[in-house]
């Protein structure tokens, strides 16, 4: 094991001084210095390391804040990762504080929008008997409850809303406690609302929508749904649900949201859990993400879709999307696969350079497939994109998550992209 730690040591001081030079170019992110504010124009998209699930933070060049997912998955180690920075606090205490530091430039924090891509406790948060209760007692913290118990949000929005009943009604806990807060949150005037398949207007900028017109969020999937590409019409993939036997009922990843965020000439993809697997060619109409993805089309900047498992990220996905960087999201032992990642490195998939960074690799999947995660760029920490103003360009910084310093670890920058 002491030999695993240090490979993985090397491997990121390795990322941080191969990056040194793009970070000492730049005047504000450095290599061992705290991430610098965002600035006006510029769009950040912060993949949020809490070893509990995902977590993404998206700030528009107006300002304008999206978190997508608020994850606070229950599985212990050594199956998942230790909780970062560490177990002090619950997960979703971690996601809101990191969140309150880096909207601080736009003035008072608050998310003007979070979307749950799908009724998973690594994306909304697990509970327990000891998860604290809500001021009303109504539902307990946790996750995406934890993360509006310290910011404001304007807009909850998600792909059941708001019987919840597709493909069928909900009894796990974690699933009715998340219903109970958006329940209470309706009741009280909290703005709720249903993912809208198709439109590019669920998610506008709201501070200066005007001086950014080349900025857009269009909803791309869920429930069985894609856009089709034309206007807002969308097609739908599933069958009729009382022609599947039991067995074959689509689960919650096939319903996962998925969306792309573009700003100007910059594209980005994220698509919660959808999966491309299809049962070896049994069930052809649970690859979602592969109609998801050609509704996208190519893209600077994909978050692989399901951490990177092996249901997901299929060879046309990946064909498709051609991204020059790929966002692994992990916090389990499983977190990438063998497969899915050795798709993501393949230039027989598209012969363009790509770089893969995830906010997690643990120690048992290195030792499954090092000749694969060898070849990222990061393996820990928070995954930070920061698009030029216009979307001229962009570049990636990692971060420490092993505190609240945000200390740069690295930066790289493709070819293209010039931040300043």
């Amino acid at each position: 094991m002491p030999a695993m730690v240090d490979r993985r040591a090397l491997l990121l001081t390795g990322a941080a001084l191969g990056l040194s030079g793009a970070a000492m170019a730049d005047d504000g992110d450095v290599v061992g210095q705290p991430l610098r504010p965002w600035r006006p124009g510029q769009l950040d998209i912060h993949h949020i390391a809490t070893g509990r699930g995902d977590a993404a933070l998206v700030i528009g060049p107006d300002g304008t804040s999206l978190m997508i997912d608020a994850g606070a998955s229950a599985t212990p180690p050594p199956a998942a990762m230790e909780a970062s920075p560490d177990a002090s606090r619950r997960p979703g205490e971690w996601i809101a504080r990191y969140a309150r530091r880096h909207l601080a430039p736009i003035g008072e924090p608050r998310l003007d929008a979070l979307l749950v891509t799908h009724i998973h406790p690594d994306h909304l948060g697990d509970v327990s008997a000891d998860a604290p209760l809500s001021s009303s007692g109504a539902y307990r913290l946790t996750g995406v409850s934890d993360v509006a118990a310290q910011l404001p949000i304007g807009l909850v929005v998600d792909r059941g809303y708001p019987d919840y009943a597709f493909p069928k009604p909900w009894d796990a806990p974690f699933a009715l406690n998340y219903q109970a807060f958006v329940r209470e949150r309706a009741a009280a005037g909290g703005n709720t609302e249903r993912f809208r398949l198709g439109v590019a207007d669920q998610f506008p900028l709201q501070r200066a929508p005007a001086r950014f017109p080349e900025f857009e969020i269009r909803n791309l999937a869920a429930n069985g749904e894609v856009w089709t590409g034309e206007g807002d019409e969308t097609r739908r993939l599933f069958p009729a649900l009382d022609s599947l036997s039991p067995a074959d009922q689509p689960d919650e990843n096939a319903c996962s949201c998925a969306i792309r965020i573009r700003y100007g000439a910059f594209g980005y993809f994220a698509a919660g859990d959808l999966t491309s697997h299809t049962f070896d060619g049994a069930l052809p109409w649970r690859d979602v993400l592969t109609p998801a993805a050609r509704a996208a089309g190519p893209v600077d900047v994909a978050v692989a879709a399901h951490h990177g498992m092996f249901d997901a990220t299929g060879a046309d996905v990946v064909r498709i999307l051609k991204p020059r960087t790929w966002i692994i999201q992990g916090w389990h032992t499983a977190h990438p696969s063998t497969d899915a990642l050795e798709r993501m490195l393949s230039t027989r998939l598209y012969p363009a350079a790509r770089d893969v960074f995830a906010t997690g690799v643990m120690p048992t999947n290195e030792m499954a497939h090092g000749w694969l995660t060898s070849r990222m760029r990061s393996i820990q920490g928070h995954v930070v994109v920061r698009v030029a103003p216009g979307g001229a360009g962009y570049k990636i910084v990692t971060t420490s998550n092993r505190d609240e310093r945000d200390t740069v670890t690295g930066v790289f920058t493709p070819p293209r992209a010039s931040l300043d």
